[in-house]
């Protein structure tokens, strides 16, 4: 080959000067569009993630429900054997004895609360919430308005926010004859308006 002759070309050599701006929109896009897949991907996964996460501590936290609702009978005598006991003894024995299912009953609610067992214990006036309570009774009383909670005839408990066994209260029931008030006289167009009739108030008095 004679030093005036050149090299062809190669053909598959990229000419950069050939890229145009088309070229450079449509590499735009299809990198938008891979951004927003592995995004996408990015966040299923995390999604899966949480999901089998929530799932296994609620596995391990109700595992437990049937075991704890088991427990609740030992708390229920514990606390209906301390409120039977005799507050007036001398007995030195019988107040250590008492003592100790104190220091007992204590442990357990204790072991309770650390293990997310918490006691629904409504205060006296408190609304009744069907969530929670169970109503075993109305009855009237003048201190406590219609729903809300006059007793706790047996506390109730929840595991972590679910519910395992309802607050057995009584509720306090509506007054009889309680009525809804009347609705006012200018709320009727054709009720007669007072300020247009004459005459002073009735003495109704005996």
């Amino acid at each position: 080959m004679s030093e005036d002759q050149t090299p062809a070309p190669d053909a598959q050599a990229p000419n950069p000067e050939a890229v145009n701006d088309a070229d450079f929109d449509a590499l735009r896009a299809e990198a938008a569009a891979l951004k927003e897949q592995v995004l996408r991907y990015a966040a299923e996964a995390d999604n899966i993630k949480r999901r089998a996460e929530r799932e296994a501590n609620d596995a391990r936290a109700y595992a437990i429900q049937k075991f704890a609702r088991d427990l609740l009978g030992v708390a229920d005598n514990l606390a209906r054997a301390l409120a039977a006991h005799p507050s007036d003894t001398a007995d030195p024995a019988m107040k250590n004895f008492v003592v100790g299912v104190e220091m007992t009953e204590k442990e357990l609610l204790g072991a309770f609360e650390r293990n997310g067992l918490k006691k629904i214990d409504p205060a006296r006036g408190e609304k009744f919430d069907p969530h929670k309570h169970q109503a075993m009774m109305e009855q009237p009383d003048s201190d406590v308005a219609a729903g809300g909670v006059i007793q706790v005839l047996q506390p109730g408990y929840e595991l972590l926010g679910r519910l395992v066994r309802p607050a057995m209260v009584v509720v306090a029931a509506k007054v009889a004859g309680a009525q809804a008030e009347p609705a006012p006289a200018a709320a009727n167009p054709y009720a007669a308006n007072d300020e247009d009739q004459g005459g002073g108030s009735v003495d109704t008095r005996a």
